[in-house]
């Protein structure tokens, strides 16, 4: 695929500045970039690296003077890093499979496919599920009984759904994904040691050996419209209700949400993140790596949690929170360099300790 700048420009709502006829037919970094590669030069500093490549155009943020760079053409964007979102959908060469039906995959009979369905190599298709129209699903993948795809969704190499699932309109897991896992759910038949701990947050009192009797996971996931699941993540079905994922939200890899969670409209859970059952999360929720979340909490609106963050108990909207028991991210940071400066307050003190006794005995 290859486009002249002037029609890059266009199709971004970005303005096109010098030769705008040039062709390129794929995007590099500015020193890797060649004569037929637009270059993404979209800060001052990545700017610098021009004269390494051979790039007669790139994107560059406005204000930029491409003839001080040694451009021919240049693409120029209030905000260039929003404009690669549309940019790099242009540019995407995709996966390769995603032409008709392959004849190793396993259809069931009562599998109702769309218009412009893709099945690729050895996947399967089990009764009563429904795909909507162009949508992709990649080699060796698994789509249970009766679970619903909607339109223009795309599962890559490996991803699984399970029984049951619903999920919306463009749709994209990325490759060894679980959807509609059994929950995590198990019970005693008397109250366990946890289940004390939990109470007395210490005391197990007489401790027991007992087997863990199985609970099913009778519901299922509901997914909305424009959800993204990275590579080998984990969503867990619910045990009576669905685990509900909102629409719009971005779920990267690694990440496990437990049994009967509900998950508002976009949100951003990073690599890692593992929420345990029956937590509910509001619209516009940030939590970056490693966050983990107690079981039974809420997490209000516009929540932002930093890496490793540990949330044990609710947390109201629109706060920053960090650390691990989680607290606001302003006051984490006061106690850190509280920490820092502990060595220094030792010595400090020792040095006192010590002119006070050499007072006393001088005395």
């Amino acid at each position: 695929m290859a486009y002249t700048i002037e029609q890059i420009a266009t199709a971004l709502g970005a303005k096109a500045l010098g030769a705008v006829d040039i062709v390129v037919d794929s995007v590099a970094e500015p020193a890797d970039a060649s004569p037929t590669q637009l270059a993404l030069a979209m800060k001052p500093e990545y700017a610098e690296a021009l004269p390494k490549g051979r790039a007669r155009a790139a994107m560059l943020w406005e204000g930029a003077d491409l003839q001080a760079f040694g451009l021919d053409a240049a693409i120029i964007s209030p905000r260039p890093r929003f404009a690669l979102s549309g940019l790099s959908a242009m540019m995407d060469p995709g996966q390769g499979w995603d032409e008709g039906i392959h004849p190793t995959a396993v259809i069931h009979e009562t599998a109702t496919l769309g218009e412009g369905v893709s099945v690729g190599p050895l996947s399967v298709i089990c009764k009563g599920v429904v795909i909507g129209a162009g949508t992709t699903i990649g080699p060796q993948c698994f789509v249970g009984a009766d679970a619903e795809i909607g339109e223009s969704g795309f599962l890559r190499e490996g991803v699984r759904i399970g029984a049951r699932v619903r999920i919306g309109k463009r749709f994209i897991a990325q490759p060894s994904t679980v959807i509609g896992s059994d929950g995590f759910s198990y019970v005693t038949p008397e109250v366990s040691g946890p289940e004390k701990v939990r109470q007395t947050l210490g005391d197990q009192g007489e401790i027991k050996a007992q087997k863990h009797a199985r609970i099913h996971s009778l519901g299922a996931v509901s997914i909305g419209d424009d959800v993204e699941v990275g590579s080998n993540c984990a969503i867990d079905r619910g045990t009576v209700r669905d685990t509900v994922i909102g629409n719009g939200t971005k779920i990267d890899n690694l990440v496990q949400i437990g049994h009967n969670c509900i998950i508002g409209s976009d949100c951003l859970l990073c690599g890692q993140v593992g929420l345990a059952g029956s937590v509910k999360v509001g619209d516009n929720v940030v939590m970056a790596g490693q966050t983990g979340v107690a079981d039974n909490i809420f997490v209000g609106d516009n929540v932002i949690t930093g890496g490793a963050t540990k949330l044990m108990s609710n947390v109201p909207k629109g706060r920053v929170m960090l650390g691990y028991p989680a607290i606001q991210m302003d006051s984490q940071m006061e106690i850190y360099k509280g920490l820092r400066r502990l060595k220094r307050l030792f010595k400090d003190v020792a040095e006192l300790k010590k002119t006070v006794s050499n007072q006393s005995q001088s005395d």
